[in-house]
């Protein structure tokens, strides 16, 4: 009578990806020089302007506002030369970029709505820009958008994208991106008001008290 012999596979090539020997903890004050990080482009001295196209073009339509603020790392460092873009839609609710072409608000052709700026020896940025205007995001819901400015910060070996909402905005509590911040984190993407067209943004990296990002927003 002919037995058939269990054949037992031992597969030990895991065991060949398991690190033989302790890993090495780099040290917090070290962990920056290992991470990637591309060569930042120039950028000019007018780009933190997005009021005007360019030097000697009428000013856009809408309220002129200045945006300030820091930008730090998790143990509340200051991010220096960090690149920031920001972008944000006119006074009238539309982006000035194809996506956003089925919108019924009208262009504005002295108004781009991109610009950059890169932070100081101490972390700090200053920008103007139009205060954008609340945007109809999906009508079969009746979903409006409150208006926003998106920032993306790239700088100290992470790259963060975020959304800045102005106070006392009543589409804010109805907004669902916002509704999706828990609740006690939802300061942290609320403008601080300097005066009627000056505002305050300080924005965390990384860490526990990081900014919500977008993706999560």
């Amino acid at each position: 009578m002919n037995r058939t012999i269990p054949v037992v596979i031992n597969d030990r090539e895991s065991e060949t990806r398991t690190p033989a020997r302790p890993l090495i903890i780099i040290p917090a004050e070290a962990r920056d020089p290992f991470s990637a990080i591309p060569a930042f482009p120039s950028v000019g001295p007018l780009e933190c302007d997005l009021t005007r196209i360019a030097p000697g073009r009428p000013q856009a339509a809408g309220d002129v506002i200045v945006i300030r603020g820091r930008i730090l790392d998790a143990d509340l460092r200051p991010v220096r030369h960090a690149l920031m873009e920001v972008w944000n839609a006119n006074t009238y609710g539309r982006y000035s970029h194809s996506g956003d072409a089925s919108s019924q608000a009208p262009l504005d052709p002295h108004f781009y709505g991109f610009g950059r700026v890169l932070t100081d020896d101490h972390g700090f940025y200053t920008l103007r820009t139009i205060k954008p205007g609340a945007y109809m995001a999906r009508s079969d819901i009746g979903w409006w958008r409150p208006p926003h400015v998106h920032f993306s910060i790239l700088g100290s070996g992470v790259r963060l994208v975020t959304q800045m909402y102005f106070p006392n905005e009543s589409l804010n509590t109805q907004d669902y991106i916002h509704m999706v911040i828990p609740e006690l984190e939802r300061s942290r993407v609320i403008a601080q008001v300097h005066d009627e067209h000056s505002f305050r943004f300080d924005i965390i990296v990384r860490g526990r008290d990081q900014t919500p990002l977008e993706s999560t927003v």
